[in-house]
């Protein structure tokens, strides 16, 4: 199977690690399909894209929903006869301490980060066991292997996506349908900036001084880029990954968060 007929599914695809992956995997001729709620916005969604909007086709979907789940990735059979890669990208974060901790924050991270993952390889596993070939990525995250203060709930679903990968690993197996995650500390992202403006307006520091900080949460004091968790991607969705399943790839530049 070449790269050229391949058809992926990225879901949260138009921003962060999302959009970079479904950039990467559409430089090397893959058809993507990138779905998030704000999506349904034509005009934005393809100013986001740029360029890559003739190639990277964008559409509403939310994960929390089964039968938007449902219908998207039966649009996409529809058009391209299958599925081939998924990389579940969408995800939320808020932090509460656990007394008090709002039922909103719990029910809401765990249903996009987790229950959402799962509806998505719901839907694509039948498809890539009837073709004999699938890749499934899950974004997961540091949070996964370690805990922090005042995240229960996004740690709590960032470690679900392991227990839930090997099992879809091994259901795969026979069929030459692999599941992974990738597991980063902070990345240069949206969300990320999102954090750095807060805390440049809660401590008036500048936004170098607020970077440097949370480049210095790890040993090579760098932030890790989007892009290079886009590579990892793309090598875990080749060809070359056949026997790469069940496992969690660490991108944590020698930190732990």
């Amino acid at each position: 199977m070449t790269s050229g007929n391949k058809t992926a599914i990225v879901t949260g695809g138009l921003s962060g690690m999302g959009l970079a992956i479904a950039r990467r995997l559409a430089k090397d001729g893959t058809t993507v399909f990138v779905g998030t709620r704000s999506a349904g916005d034509e005009a934005k969604a393809r100013a986001v894209l740029g360029a890559d909007a003739d190639h990277i086709f964008a559409k509403a979907l939310d994960v929390r929903s089964r039968e938007t789940v449902d219908a998207f990735v039966a649009d996409v059979v529809a058009a391209r006869g299958g599925v081939d890669i998924l990389v579940n990208a969408a995800g939320v974060y808020d932090e509460a301490a656990i007394i008090d901790h709002p039922e909103q924050i719990w029910e809401d991270q765990i249903d996009v980060n987790l229950s959402g993952t799962f509806r998505m390889i719901r839907a694509v596993m039948p498809h890539m066991t009837h073709a004999g070939w699938g890749r499934i990525i899950n974004l997961a995250s540091v949070a996964a292997h370690n805990g922090m203060a005042n995240n229960a709930a996004y740690c709590a679903s960032k470690a679900g996506l392991l227990g839930l990968g090997r099992c879809v690993s091994l259901e795969g197996a026979a069929h030459g349908v692999t599941c992974v995650s990738i597991s980063p500390t902070w990345v240069e992202t949206e969300m990320l900036r999102k954090f750095i403006d807060a805390d440049m307006k809660a401590t008036g520091q500048t936004l170098e001084q607020v970077r440097a900080d949370y480049a210095k949460s790890n040993p090579q004091n760098q932030l890790v880029q989007p892009t290079e968790i886009a590579e990892l991607a793309a090598f875990l969705a080749s060809d070359a990954a056949r026997a790469l399943t069940m496992g969690d790839y660490q991108v944590n530049a020698g930190s732990l968060w």
